[in-house]
């Protein structure tokens, strides 16, 4: 009698999509109080709140690209950012005062997507944020750490934090448009490239140059943000007027 053996088949398990490491979508250093609820739709949501928050910004919470900025009236999430992360990872951030970003637009850390607000259906001033895996709501990470569920705790963020050490800030112009950037302290050096209004910046050292006018007055202090990349003072916001004391000046 012959005797068949048939060999199993063995099928590799289709390896997990990588998440993002996603950060807590405000400045670095900045406490939140974020609270999870049995009763949020959806469940998974975090609300973050601080005092006096009324058009803070809110940072994206990993890099991406932003797909929908939306607009759901006294509704919903009222004005909200949807960020594609990719691996079919999104973040929402809803009832925003105000969007920083448009469609297509690559973001990253400390890159500034909108400011806190109280639209469509909220009670009160606060942050609804979500992260979503091929859009299902799932339970929120920060730097690989799962949240608190259910109850409330504070979280002190590590986003964009790479500045510390130097100086950090973001452009911020008077009229929400792009800032060219320049080869040197001035407006008659070469133009070298620009960054968008709330673009997070790293400022390596800062020089004396041409004096000009912009979103914060009139100064001539210049950041260097990259080589041969100056980019005026008046129009980079650091929580400084002028020099930074622990950034070194420019040769």
């Amino acid at each position: 009698m012959t005797v068949l053996v048939t060999a199993a088949i063995v099928v590799p398990a289709v390896p997990a999509l990588a998440a993002p490491v996603f950060k807590v979508p405000f400045p670095c250093g900045q406490v939140w109080g974020g609270q999870t609820r049995t009763d949020h739709s959806p469940l998974n949501a975090i609300d973050f709140n601080r005092a006096d928050d009324v058009d803070d910004y809110v940072y994206a919470s990993a890099p991406g690209t932003v797909d929908v900025v939306g607009d759901q009236g006294t509704s919903g999430y009222g004005r909200y950012v949807r960020v594609n992360h990719g691996s079919g990872y999104t973040t929402y951030y809803a009832h925003l005062n105000n969007w920083y970003v448009s469609v297509g637009m690559q973001v990253g850390y400390g890159t500034i997507v909108g400011t806190v607000g109280s639209t469509g259906a909220s009670t009160g001033p606060h942050l609804h944020y979500e992260q979503r895996l091929n859009g299902s709501s799932v339970r929120v990470k920060f730097d690989g750490v799962e949240a608190l569920y259910y109850g409330s705790k504070n979280y002190t963020s590590s986003n964009a934090c790479e500045g510390a050490r130097t100086g950090a800030g973001y452009i911020d112009t008077a009229n929400s448009g792009p800032q060219n950037l320049y080869a040197g302290p001035g407006t008659t050096f070469a133009v070298t490239g620009s960054r968008n209004d709330g673009v997070y910046v790293t400022i390596y050292c800062q020089k004396a140059g041409q004096s000009i006018s912009g979103k914060w007055g009139t100064s001539n202090v210049w950041n260097r943000i990259g080589t041969n990349q100056f980019v005026p003072d008046v129009n980079t916001y650091t929580g400084y007027t002028g020099f930074i004391p622990s950034v070194p000046r420019c040769p």
